[in-house]
């Protein structure tokens, strides 16, 4: 059966968010008096939402007397200033637009708090992403499913024209618990050879490979 419909990770698949997340990780470390990281650093602990990404970037993680601060910090800075460096990946805009003239259902989910999930999509993807979903006290963060089967609901579509696109092990999960096929992207924040040993089935190193990859 034809796919109709396709499922977006957010960072690392359609947004290069780094810049921006690393600031932001720095700025609440900083102010708090602890030690800061490089861009590398910070690619290798996103992917499971800002709680885990901020518990990653603490010493001691959660149980650190100014982790609540530190969170806290990071997301009111990042809701200013997550706009400041991020961009789509190159061929991301131009793929969506074609997608949406072929009659492709296209949706959002992430780990990202809700909030700034639907803000990005609205400010960079507007009128291509029907459905955004984040992180919020409704819906099971990824690996569950639950955020897929929502937007899919949403859509009102099929889970055998499905296909979800993301660049992380978190996103293959993602896609199995779901039950739907997983298309892992190598210019994210995960490597090529991450993905293999990770479980991927299908890695693609350009938008092109995507539109060949579902037939477009």
């Amino acid at each position: 059966m034809a796919i109709d419909t396709i499922i977006f990770d957010l960072d690392g698949t359609l947004l290069n968010t780094l810049t921006d997340l690393t600031n932001s990780v720095n700025y609440a470390l900083e102010k708090h008096r602890l030690p800061t990281h490089s861009e590398d650093s910070v690619r290798r602990m996103v992917g499971n939402g800002v709680t885990v990404l901020m518990e990653r970037a603490i010493p001691g993680g959660s149980s650190h007397a100014e982790f609540d601060g530190c969170l806290k910090d990071f997301k009111e800075h990042y809701e200013i200033h997550k706009k400041d460096f991020t961009k789509p990946f190159a061929g991301i805009m131009e793929f969506l637009k074609e997608a949406h003239t072929c009659g492709y259902k296209m949706a959002v989910v992430s780990n990202k708090f809700d909030l700034a999930v639907k803000g990005l999509c609205q400010d960079f993807f507007f009128p291509y992403i029907q459905t955004a979903i984040g992180e919020s006290p409704d819906v099971a963060p990824k690996p569950a499913p639950d955020t897929v089967l929502t937007a899919m609901k949403e859509l009102q579509a099929d889970p055998a024209q499905c296909v979800y696109v993301g660049d992380s092990d978190v996103d293959i999960a993602t896609a199995r618990n779901a039950g739907i096929p997983c298309i892992s992207v190598s210019w994210g924040f995960r490597s090529r050879k991450f993905l293999k040993e990770h479980g991927a089935s299908t890695i693609i190193d350009t938008v092109e490979d995507l539109k060949d990859t579902i037939k477009m």
